[in-house]
């Protein structure tokens, strides 16, 4: 679809190149949160070979459906991941992680003592309560990005704000002694020491990893960093700088800006896209830029169902 010398849009662009191309902001997001250090990938390996072994057979879920009911689980079942969709690693690592006394039982009782010997570790318990948060704030952002009125405005603002909670992260984590409040489960389970404690090792592999996601995001969204003057019409017509506008339509956008009822109605919670659409007959050459950026078809999403 995207190759540049034989995908459709650049096909396409040959035939007219006034076409605007853009990639899944969904299927970039999960490329981007891809990258682990090799300690956490490491933890996520031995939690997909867990799950896999307990549903690897028939007999095997029904054992394992069979302790649930005895120890009152809240789930009966584990989750599988798949790589094609978007969600499944974190509900998978979620589902895992609430069961895990369960699966403790049941990987003893199938003679996994190597498997058992993992995920009862107590550096490993660690890891895998940091490594089923984050990807609990994956899934929150895939789910912002998600939606029938999603456009390229609330993307680019979902991104940005992922972008300095990350920030947010690494501050907390870097303190002397480390603040892992960002994070649930892990700030649970270090809680329940008795003295402040930290894992040797946690920390850096944290910071490590933050660094390693800003710098990843930043990668697959380089538009997404900086503001160009066609988001800001866009999004804040009647606060725009008209001397970063080109001068072809900068007395309209003036002529925009002192309109009081098209102020009131951009105000009243119309979308931004109902709202250019109504305003091109009166304002045709503002609105048409501010229409090449709603326009964009931003994700894969309405094409699944």
């Amino acid at each position: 679809m995207l190759g540049s010398r034989s995908g459709f849009v650049k096909l396409a662009k040959d035939k007219n190149p006034s076409i605007i191309g853009s990639r899944c902001v969904i299927h970039h997001q999960a490329l981007a949160a891809k990258t682990l250090p090799f300690e956490i990938k490491n933890v996520l390996e031995v939690c997909i070979k867990i799950v896999n072994t307990i549903k690897s057979s028939a007999l095997n879920s029904r054992l394992f459906k069979i302790l649930y009911s005895e120890l009152s689980a809240q789930h009966s079942v584990l989750l599988f991941h798949t790589e094609v969709r978007w969600l499944s690693k974190g509900n998978m690592l979620e589902r895992l992680y609430e069961l895990k006394s369960e699966v403790e039982i049941m990987l003893l009782q199938l003679g996994k003592d190597d498997l058992r010997e993992n995920f009862t570790d107590e550096n490993f318990t660690f890891y895998f309560a940091y490594l089923a948060d984050f990807f609990e704030t994956i899934n929150n952002l895939n789910l912002k990005l998600q939606g029938k009125n999603i456009n390229v405005i609330i993307a680019n603002d979902s991104i940005n704000s992922f972008l300095e909670k990350i920030q947010l992260w690494k501050r907390r984590v870097n303190k002397e002694t480390p603040n892992f409040s960002s994070f649930h489960r892990l700030n649970e389970l270090l809680s329940d020491e008795e003295e402040p404690f930290c894992p040797t090792g946690l920390k850096d592999i944290v910071i490590k990893h933050l660094d390693s996601l800003t710098d990843e995001f930043t990668r697959y969204f380089p538009n997404f960093s900086n503001k160009s003057w066609q988001y800001m019409l866009t999004s804040s017509p009647f606060s725009t700088n008209v001397d970063t506008l080109p001068d072809i339509i900068q007395e309209q956008a003036i002529e925009l800006k002192n309109d009081s009822r098209a102020k009131i109605e951009f105000n009243s919670g119309s979308s931004l896209e109902e709202f250019w659409v109504k305003y091109q007959p009166i304002y045709p050459e503002i609105s048409n830029e501010a229409l090449k950026v709603l326009v964009k078809f931003l994700s894969t999403y309405l094409c699944e169902f």
